[in-house]
């Protein structure tokens, strides 16, 4: 299973935008679920957050490998996760 992060805060419009197009794109693309999202909220957890290199929220990480941040579209989301399954 692959596994990304994904690093956000509560209240975040972003983050629940980006929430949103994950639930959508899990239901139409069934395989997407065989990812696995490990969410750490930045100003829960400071002591993860701080040893990444970011500034915006969400921000998405396959390892140490920055895949997105900031503000994101569906398509992006989607692009995100298909090229996660290929590697």
């Amino acid at each position: 299973m692959k596994e990304i992060t994904m690093f956000h805060f509560d209240g975040c419009p972003y983050c629940r935008k980006a929430e949103k197009f994950i639930a959508d794109l899990v239901r139409e693309n069934p395989e997407f679920s065989e990812i696995t999202i490990n969410r750490i909220d930045e100003r829960k957890n400071p002591e993860i957050a701080d040893r990444y290199d970011y500034y915006y929220v969400p921000t998405f990480y396959l390892g140490d490998e920055k895949l997105h941040e900031g503000d994101i579209s569906k398509k992006e989301l989607k692009d995100i996760f298909s090229s996660v399954l290929n590697k």
